[in-house]
C-alpha cells in the first residue's frame, strides 16, 4: 500500500472510533431530560450580561420578561459600559413589555483580572442574591427564549436533581457563510465535549453553554462563581468544571426553543467568534495547537485528499479508505444539518468547513504571539488570553 493510502486507512480508523467510541457525539437527541412540575416552585434570579446589545435586544429581551413561571421571577440586566443605549432600550422595552420585574445597572469598569462580562455577572449575581431565590439563570443578551423555557429548566433540575441544567442555543443560520460553519461549530463542541458524558455522573466530562445555564446559587457560592473562573476565557466550560469539579452534577443539551437572535451574516463575524478563543481552548500551548492542527488534517482533509489522489494515481486502496472515511464524516454530520434544518447535501462539504476551523485556529494563535491583546466590542484586554466568551 502507498503512504497515502495508509495514511487514508489511519483516517477511517479514526473516524470509525469516533463513530462508536466517542460518546455517540452525534446524536442530537439529548434535549431536556424527563421533567416533571414540583409542588412548590423556587425563586429564580435571571442575570444578563450585556454589551453594546441594542440591536439585537427587541428580539430577546421581551421573551425574558414574557416568561409563563408559576414561582417568583426576576430579571437582572447589567449594562456592561454599553455605548449605544442598551440600558435605557431594555428599560424602554421593560415599560412596554411589562411581565417580570426588571432591575438595570452597571458595574462600571472591570477590574484587573476580570473580564467584562464575568464582572457584569458578579454584578448582577450580587444584585440576585438580595432576593435570596434558589436558582439563577445565566443567559446571554443575544438570547431568545420560549414562553415556557424557564419553567421547563426548572422542572428539569428538580427532577434530575441537577445543580446545572444549560441548553446549547439554537444558532442563527440564515446566511450562506451561516449555513456552512454555524452547524459545525456545534458538532465540532459535541465532538469535543460529548453531552451524553457530560450528564453521568463520574464522568470527568464537563462543559455548558453560556447562551442559557440554570445553577443552583448555592452551588455558585460554594463553586465560587464567578470569582473562581474571572480569568477563564471560555467561561461557559469553566463553570460547569468549577461546579463538576466540586461534586455538581451537571446537564447539558441541544435546545428545542432557545434561539440565539444574533446575526454572523460574512465569514468575517464568523471567523472572528471562532478566532477569539480557539488558542485558548488548546491552553497557548504550541504543541497542542501543532497536534490540533495535524488532528484536523488527518481527520477531515486526509479523506477527500485520499479520494483525488486514489483517482490521480490509480490507487483503490487510498481511493476506497478516503471514501469510506468521508462517508463516515458524512453521515454522522447529517443529524446537526437536520436539527438546523439545512440540506443534507451540505454534509459532504464538512472537510471545506473543517479546513477554515483550521485556518481560524492558527490565526488565533498568529494573534496570540504578536502580543496585540483581544478587543471585543471597543474593550482591549491587556491580556491576550483574557478574552470573554460573549456572544
Amino acid at each position: 500500500m502507498s503512504a497515502i493510502a495508509w495514511t487514508a486507512a489511519v483516517s477511517l480508523a479514526a473516524w470509525l472510533w469516533l463513530l462508536l467510541c466517542q460518546g455517540f457525539f452525534w446524536r442530537t437527541d439529548v434535549r431536556l431530560p424527563p421533567r416533571r412540575d414540583p409542588a412548590e416552585w423556587p425563586s429564580v434570579c435571571v442575570v444578563v450580561p450585556a454589551r453594546d446589545e441594542a440591536p439585537v435586544l427587541p428580539a430577546s429581551l421581551p421573551s425574558l420578561l414574557a416568561q409563563e413561571y408559576p414561582g417568583r421571577a426576576e430579571v437582572f440586566l447589567v449594562d456592561d459600559g454599553s455605548t449605544d443605549g442598551t440600558g435605557e432600550l431594555a428599560r424602554e422595552l421593560a415599560r412596554r413589555q411589562g411581565g417580570l420585574p426588571l432591575t438595570v445597572d452597571s458595574p462600571g469598569e472591570p477590574p484587573a483580572g476580570w473580564t467584562g462580562k464575568l464582572w457584569a455577572v458578579r454584578h448582577g449575581i450580587a444584585l440576585a442574591r438580595a432576593r435570596d431565590p434558589e436558582y439563577l439563570l445565566l443567559t446571554d443578551a443575544d438570547i431568545a427564549h420560549a414562553p415556557d423555557s424557564l419553567r421547563q429548566l426548572v422542572a428539569a433540575a428538580r427532577t434530575g436533581d441537577f445543580d446545572v441544567v444549560s441548553q446549547m442555543a439554537r444558532l442563527r443560520v440564515e446566511s450562506l457563510w451561516e449555513r456552512l460553519v454555524v452547524p459545525a461549530f456545534v458538532y465540532f463542541f459535541a465532538q469535543l465535549y460529548p453531552f451524553r458524558r457530560i450528564g453521568r455522573k463520574g464522568s470527568r466530562t464537563a462543559a455548558a453553554a453560556g447562551g442559557c445555564v440554570l445553577v443552583r446559587a448555592d452551588t455558585a457560592v460554594r463553586a465560587r462563581i464567578p470569582d473562581a473562573i474571572r480569568h477563564a476565557v471560555i467561561d461557559d466550560v469553566a463553570l460547569a468544571r468549577a461546579v463538576k469539579g466540586g461534586g455538581g452534577h451537571i446537564w447539558l443539551g441541544l435546545a428545542e426553543r432557545v434561539d440565539s437572535v444574533r446575526p454572523y451574516p460574512r465569514l468575517h463575524d464568523l471567523w472572528r467568534m471562532v478566532s477569539r478563543s480557539a488558542y485558548a481552548q488548546l491552553r497557548h500551548n504550541p504543541l497542542l495547537l501543532l497536534g490540533t492542527v495535524a488532528g484536523l488534517a488527518l481527520v477531515y482533509l486526509v479523506p477527500p485528499a485520499a479520494v483525488l489522489a486514489g483517482a490521480a494515481t490509480g490507487s483503490t486502496a487510498a481511493a476506497v479508505a478516503g471514501a469510506a472515511a468521508w462517508l463516515v464524516m458524512t453521515a454522522t454530520y447529517v443529524p446537526m444539518l437536520r436539527y438546523y434544518r439545512q440540506p443534507p447535501w451540505l454534509a459532504p462539504l464538512l472537510p471545506f468547513t473543517a479546513f477554515l476551523y483550521l485556518l481560524m485556529t492558527v490565526d488565533s494563535a498568529v494573534q496570540h504571539y504578536r502580543g496585540r491583546g483581544a478587543a471585543w466590542k471597543g474593550r482591549t484586554y491587556a491580556r491576550p488570553d483574557a478574552v470573554p466568551d460573549e456572544g
